[in-house]
């Protein structure tokens, strides 16, 4: 994968990848609430390119236990390094957020915070119910870590029931050592078949294409997912966060992605996303259905 880095970072966008600008009343005064009241969203952080789209439609995402992660994923464009103090207020100011820009569906998601014995998890739940408690009309998706495979922790999360649990495999088993570091493919199918054999209604993963991975490995990658029950998948193009990063092999071609989203359907997914720009909560409203 790295020995035509030179030429892949100066591999030109193509044409499916260009993203309209959000426009619309309701975009811009959810970003004058967001800059006004100093929100922080990962939509807006991680320069998301469905903002606008999710937004109109009452979606956002926010992140939870600091910006700074214990793991160092050669993708993810997030700070490596020694995390700050736990900020116990958080999830009472996620819930202010939540509620001052009117959110109909959020998803929750973290860094690893693999120095915490409860890995965040405990966070997590009071954020969760602090959110509940301010809009109990909004519901949640829980983007969550792998917590290292501990029930214990994984079992905090059950117990609250979000209507979504979700956990990204990322990419294909080959290419994970590389990707994703300090994680394990099979931990993650492990916390996926586990989150499902509680009894959770829906799970869900998301990987991303176009770091070098076969045709072959993405489809034995969904069949990893359908044999762990996860219900929902999302199947999006690699971008390159910054030149220390992970560069781009492929950029995959839309009639690629659209044979995926049928392949998935076939296989018995609830939901498929599958597209250059899908990211994991990409319409993520919908998957409640």
């Amino acid at each position: 994968m790295s020995d035509n880095t030179a030429t892949e970072k100066r591999m030109p966008k193509p044409k499916w990848l260009r993203v309209k600008l959000p426009i619309g009343k309701k975009y811009t005064q959810l970003r004058k609430l967001v800059e006004d009241n100093n929100l922080h969203t990962i939509c807006t952080s991680g320069s998301c390119p469905n903002m606008g789209e999710c937004w109109t439609e009452g979606t956002a995402t926010f992140m939870i236990l600091g910006n700074i992660c214990t793991r160092s994923c050669g993708f993810c464009g997030v700070k490596t390094g020694r995390p700050n103090a736990v900020d116990r207020n958080e999830p009472q100011k996620v819930a202010q957020s939540i509620k001052i820009m009117k959110i109909k569906h959020a998803v929750i998601t973290s860094v690893d915070r693999d120095d915490l014995k409860d890995g965040g998890s405990i966070i997590w739940v009071e954020t969760i119910k602090a959110i509940r408690s301010e809009n109990p009309h909004t519901t949640l998706e829980t983007l969550i870590p792998d917590f290292r495979a501990i029930h214990e922790n994984i079992d905090r999360i059950i117990a609250v029931a979000p209507e979504v649990v979700s956990h990204n495999l990322e990419t294909v088993r080959r290419l994970t050592k590389e990707v994703r570091i300090q994680a394990k493919y099979d931990r993650s199918l492990a916390v996926l078949t586990y989150l499902k054999a509680q009894g959770l209604p829906r799970t869900k993963s998301g990987i991303m294409l176009g770091l070098g991975e076969t045709e072959a490995e993405v489809i034995e990658t969904m069949t990893d997912l359908r044999n762990a029950n996860v219900d929902i998948i999302t199947i999006g193009q690699y971008l390159q966060p910054s030149s220390k990063h992970l560069p781009v092999f492929e950029f995959i071609p839309p009639e690629q992605f659209k044979k995926y989203e049928t392949l998935g359907l076939e296989m018995g997914f609830k939901h498929v996303e599958s597209g250059a720009l899908v990211r994991s909560s990409y319409k993520a409203q919908k998957h409640l259905l």
